[in-house]
């Protein structure tokens, strides 16, 4: 039986926030939704601040590589910072 390949969650910290004071906050960390298309462009797609994932310039990120345990314990952290849709 063949393993499912789990693509790991990758996090970047915004460094610029300039014209999305709201919808971003400098030097916090963001979850990135992987999109091959964007990255074509120059950009980089983040769960924001709306909750909601957007494409902003890939200058405005530091992508991190981080390790699988920390992975885990910040992938905890964003799902529970979810806004409740009910």
């Amino acid at each position: 039986m063949a393993k499912k390949s789990k693509r790991a969650t990758v996090f970047a910290v915004c460094l610029d926030n300039t014209g999305y004071p709201v919808s971003l906050e400098a030097g916090k960390l963001y979850e990135v939704i992987p999109d091959a298309e964007a990255g074509k462009h120059g950009l980089i797609r983040v769960i924001d601040e709306s909750g909601e994932d957007y494409g902003y310039s890939a200058e405005r990120f530091f992508v991190l590589d981080v390790p699988h345990t920390l992975e885990k314990a910040l992938k905890g952290i964003s799902a529970s910072r979810q806004p409740n849709t009910r």
